[in-house]
């Protein structure tokens, strides 16, 4: 994330002084403020979370059979095709 972005939004967060203190040593040790530091941190986290939420992890055997279940044709489940067919009540 870059530290030149313009920053209108603030987050308040309470946590124990060990936390702290662990926050502001890594800070340290990655030559970035204390702010910098914990959200940067907080953004990659965020990043990493939503990316697994957008793709799908497969083992080859996994994989092979979604594609089989893509390949194969339509069940058809006749209730439901009457439903489709349907005009839906008259207004």
């Amino acid at each position: 994330m870059s530290t030149r972005t313009t920053r209108s939004e603030k987050l308040d967060l309470r946590l124990s002084p060990a936390a702290k203190q662990t926050l502001r040593r890594a800070a340290e040790a990655s030559h970035k403020t204390l702010t910098e530091f914990v959200l940067d941190s907080a953004v990659q986290r965020a990043e990493e979370v939503l990316a697994e939420h957008r793709s799908i992890r497969l083992s080859p055997e996994d994989w092979a059979e979604f594609q089989q279940r893509l390949d194969a044709p339509p069940v058809v489940h006749p209730r439901l095709a009457r439903l489709l067919q349907d005009d839906g009540p008259a207004d």
